[in-house]
């Protein structure tokens, strides 16, 4: 593998990341820094700029996506071949007040 680090420095740990960061102090040649009073003026304008709202309703599908996957895994698979088996045979019957409870609480 090549020791050449391609990747932009976008990534935090890349080698060109942390070498921008060791010259970040330096000021390129040709360019000036703003005045202090011009980087307070300019902190002002944009602090409003910088906020970001994230929705209740977002923050609790977070919440509940994380309790669903570091919930166990179930494994249905015994059941699955006995519902089979059943159907192959001809023995399933369903249970038609159990599913229009279903239907019913999925409806409203």
């Amino acid at each position: 593998m090549s020791s050449i680090d391609t990747r932009p420095s976008f990534f935090p740990k890349s080698r060109s990341a942390q070498a921008e960061k060791a010259n970040s102090g330096r000021q390129v040649e040709g360019t000036e820094t703003n005045s202090p009073e011009r980087a307070t003026e300019l902190a002002a304008k944009t602090a409003g700029d910088a906020r970001v709202n994230i929705p209740e309703g977002v923050k609790d599908f977070s919440r509940i996506k994380k309790a669903a996957m570091s919930a166990p895994e179930l494994d249905n698979s015994e059941k699955i071949a006995r519902l089979k088996a059943q159907i192959a045979a001809g023995t399933y019957e369903v249970d038609y007040d159990g599913l229009a409870d279903k239907i019913l609480t999925s409806e409203f």
